[in-house]
């Protein structure tokens, strides 16, 4: 698979947050593929490959989980407690994104397994500094130069 393949799962409802993300990634240069799903159901549904999202070619194992918080139907503590109960996922690496400061929930994540826990900037250029040091931490991809 190609590092342009390796993609990235964002579970978020907030469809500005998924913009922003998104452009976000752009402006870093980061390539990889983008799958987003706006609930925490769909989370589990896509994770385990249940239709529909049964195609795995369509729909690839992340290499990375960005993973609101509040999410409808089942919460973003919720889909981690459940991932990482799963032999074959349990090691994805996940990273909270959310806009909650409240340390019950910083330290309950911590406690179910997150890899890391970041609270979503105001500013659009944090935003891109995330992203890119995400980039640093997990495998995540930028676009390759040209010479």
């Amino acid at each position: 698979m190609s590092k342009e393949q390796d993609t990235i799962l964002l579970v978020e409802d907030n469809h500005k947050d998924v913009l922003l993300l998104q452009r976000a990634l752009r402006k870093a240069n980061i390539v990889n593929p983008v799958q987003v799903v706006n609930d925490g159901d769909a989370a589990v549904l896509y994770l385990s490959g249940e239709e529909p999202y049964g195609d795995r070619t369509r729909y690839p194992l992340p290499v990375l989980i960005l993973l609101d918080l509040k999410l409808p139907r089942r919460s973003g503590a919720e889909v981690l407690m459940w991932l990482r109960q799963q032999p074959q996922l349990k090691r994805l690496p996940v990273v909270v994104l959310t806009s909650s400061r409240e340390y019950d929930d910083i330290n309950h994540i911590y406690d179910i397994g997150v890899n890391a826990y970041i609270v979503k900037p105001v500013i659009f250029n944090e935003l891109v500094e995330i992203v890119i040091t995400l980039n640093l931490h997990w495998i995540i991809f930028n676009e390759r130069p040209q010479f």
